[in-house]
C-alpha cells in the first residue's frame, strides 16, 4: 500500500507542477513532516529507557559503526562510480539516515525489542545534525572529483540548524506535551498508520510539485541514463547494507534484531525532505536515488520480514 502511495504522490506532484506554476519551497513542509511522521514515533521514548544503553552498549556501538562509517564509505564508493554529483549525494544522504518512519513497524512485526528500538530511533534522530555535517563534508571534498563547485552557492551547513529544529527539537518537545493528553495520544496511535500514509502522500505531492522538481523532465530528456545509474547504485547499496547487517547482528537476539532493522532500512522520507534544501547545490539528480530507494526498500523489508518469520 505504501509503495502505491509513494508512486501516486510523486506522479501527481510532477503532473501538477507540469500543468501549473508549481509550488514554491517553504520550510513549513519540514515542520509538517516533523509533527506528522516523527512526533508520533517519539511518544514511547522515555528518559528511563536510557538505562538500556549501558547493558547494550556494544550493540549500540556496532550500530553506530555500521551506520555512520561502513555504509557511508560504501555509498561514497558507489557514488564515485556513478560519475554524477547529484546521484552520489543522494545515495550518501540515504547512507547517513538510519532507520525510518516504518522501522518500528518492522521491529514489532519481527518480535524484536521495541523499547530498544525506540531508543535507537531517538538516537538516530539526534544524529541528524551529524548526518548533515557528513553530507556537508561530502560536498566539500567530493565536488572537485565531479568537477562541481560546492562553496559558490548555498550548502548544507546553511540549513543544518533549521532542519535540526524543525525535524528533531520541535517534534520531541511536542511529543512531551502531547504525552500529557492521554486521549489524544491514544487517538494518534490508533490512526497512526493512516496519518503516516496521508502525510507521506502530501509530502511527496508537494515536493514533486515544486518548481525545481520540474527539471526532472529535462533530466529524463537529456540524461535518461541517470535513471538506470541511480537504480543500479541504490540496488548495490542495499545489497551491501543487507549483507553487512546480517554479518554484524545476531538475528536470533530480539535486541540485535532491533538494531538490524535500523541498519538495513533508511529514513527515505526524511532524506527526501532534507534534499529539498540542497538540490540547488547538488543538482536535481540527487532526488533519483531517493526515489529509487522507495521502490527497493519497501519490497526488501517485506521479503526480510517473511524470511525472519519463517525461521
Amino acid at each position: 500500500m505504501q509503495l502505491i502511495i509513494v508512486i501516486l504522490g510523486a506522479i501527481l506532484g510532477l503532473t501538477y507542477g507540469a500543468h501549473s506554476d508549481g509550488f514554491i519551497f517553504s520550510s513549513k513542509i519540514c515542520l509538517f513532516a516533523g509533527l506528522t511522521l516523527i512526533m508520533p514515533s517519539l511518544f514511547n521514548v522515555r528518559v528511563r529507557d536510557a538505562q538500556l544503553l549501558w547493558p547494550h552498549r556494544i550493540l549500540v556501538i556496532k550500530g553506530l559503526f555500521l551506520n555512520y562509517l561502513i555504509l557511508p564509505i560504501a555509498a561514497l564508493g558507489i557514488g564515485l562510480l556513478s560519475h554524477d554529483f547529484g546521484v552520489a549525494a543522494g545515495l550518501f544522504l540515504l547512507s547517513v539516515l538510519s532507520g525510518g518512519g516504518m522501522v518500528m513497524h518492522w521491529i514489532k512485526k519481527s518480535q524484536a525489542d521495541t523499547s530498544l528500538g525506540f531508543l535507537l530511533l531517538f538516537i538516530n534522530l539526534l544524529f541528524v545534525s551529524l548526518s548533515l555535517l557528513m553530507l556537508h563534508g561530502f560536498g566539500l571534498y567530493a565536488s572537485s572529483y565531479f568537477g562541481e563547485a560546492y562553496e559558490e552557492g548555498p550548502n548544507v551547513s546553511n540549513f543544518a540548524q533549521t532542519v535540526l529544529i524543525l525535524l528533531v527539537v520541535i517534534p520531541f518537545v511536542a511529543s512531551r506535551v502531547v504525552n500529557f493528553i492521554d486521549p489524544l495520544v491514544a487517538l494518534i496511535n490508533r490512526y497512526n498508520s493512516y496519518i503516516s500514509n496521508i502525510s507521506i502522500f502530501v509530502i511527496l505531492f508537494y515536493l514533486f510539485g515544486l518548481q525545481s522538481s520540474q527539471t526532472l523532465f529535462d533530466l529524463y530528456t537529456f540524461e535518461p541514463e541517470l535513471i538506470y545509474v541511480s537504480l543500479g547504485a541504490v540496488l548495490g547499496f542495499y545489497l551491501i547494507a543487507l549483507i553487512a547487517s546480517k554479518l554484524i547482528f545476531d538475528l536470533g537476539s530480539i535486541y540485535e534484531r532491533s538494531a538490524f532493522w535500523h541498519s538495513v532500512t533508511r529514513y527515505i522520507t526524511l532524506a527526501l525532505v532534507i534534499s529539498t534544501f540542497t538540490t540547488s547545490t547538488f543538482g536535481v539528480s540527487m532526488l533519483l536515488p531517493i526515489m529509487m530507494a522507495y521502490v527497493i526498500q519497501i519490497p526488501l523489508a517485506i521479503m526480510i520480514d517473511k524470511r525472519l518469520a519463517a525461521k
